[in-house]
């Protein structure tokens, strides 16, 4: 028996590229922001999917309050793009 595990065709949409982009040139950006953007970013133009260990912190992000509306934009993002089965 052969196990396929299904596709997620989203891809880092250009706003959201450009925000990446941004965040990862600012000095002042956190670490969990650059972890987002780089992952959006690999997700450009590219039929990469966000991986567990990404997906489980963009949902941390999404969850929390005190994260702000770039670094919740980017873990949507991120997210959009996991493996659905999962």
């Amino acid at each position: 028996m052969e196990i396929v595990m299904s596709k997620n065709g989203k891809q880092t949409s250009k706003n959201v590229g450009s925000l990446a982009s941004e965040v990862l040139r600012d000095p002042s950006s956190s670490a969990i922001q650059k972890q987002l953007a780089a992952s959006a970013l690999s997700q450009a133009n590219s039929d990469k999917q966000t991986g567990s260990t990404m997906e489980t912190k963009a949902s941390n992000v999404l969850q929390s309050d005190k994260y702000s509306d770039t670094t919740k934009t980017l873990a949507a993002s991120v997210l959009a793009q996991s493996n659905k089965e999962r």
